[in-house]
């Protein structure tokens, strides 16, 4: 009898996948705990993706009050337009997650602010929507570091992966010897 293999199914694929930057913006990434290695590592998300060719998209929250997304990421995201919202939760902007099940997309990766707010409520939105969600916890923060961790907890309690802006980038990449992963080791030295 022949056994049969196969991939964990929590492993993302570049043809299921997208990547949602949550609020990422100047005057509240100002006032958040580590603010260097939340972008840092957002733009080696976005970069990575661009190179994968799989889906990007942002949020912004408020930006009258909150600013625009860091300017940093901006130059990264050219040719793509904020999706501007008022809820906490992206659940709130009308038919995004419609627009994602439209484009296939059953794997969403979050990097953003503020993790025990939008990220956390977004999170546990998309999962109660079907889709499953990673969160890169080394592109994510609070202003606290207490709520940073709680919230952490309780999405991984819930069902989110919480990994890290290298293992996302790898699992899409799948191998290695390719220029794609040249170019995304670059990325991550």
């Amino acid at each position: 009898m022949e056994t049969l293999l196969e991939r964990n199914k929590k492993i993302l694929k570049r043809e299921a996948a997208a990547l949602l930057l949550i609020d990422i913006q100047e005057n509240i990434l100002a006032v958040m705990n580590e603010p260097e290695r939340v972008t840092g590592n957002s733009l080696n998300l976005i970069k990575g993706f661009k190179i994968l060719n799989v889906p990007i998209f942002y949020t912004e929250q408020y930006p009258k009050s909150n600013g625009s997304t860091d300017s940093l990421l901006l130059k990264e995201l050219e040719g793509l337009s904020a999706i501007q919202k008022m809820s906490f939760s992206c659940f709130g902007i009308q038919h995004f997650f419609t627009r994602l099940i439209d484009n296939n997309v059953s794997q969403v990766v979050i990097a953003g602010i503020e993790s025990h707010i939008s990220v956390q409520q977004t999170a546990l939105d998309l999962l109660a929507s079907g889709f499953q969600v990673n969160v890169a916890a080394d592109a994510a923060s609070s202003r606290k570091e207490t709520d940073y961790k709680f919230a952490l907890k309780r999405m991984r309690t819930h069902g989110v992966e919480i990994t890290t802006t290298e293992a996302i980038l790898f699992e899409l990449l799948t191998t290695a010897g390719t220029d794609e992963f040249k170019e995304i080791s670059n990325i991550i030295k």
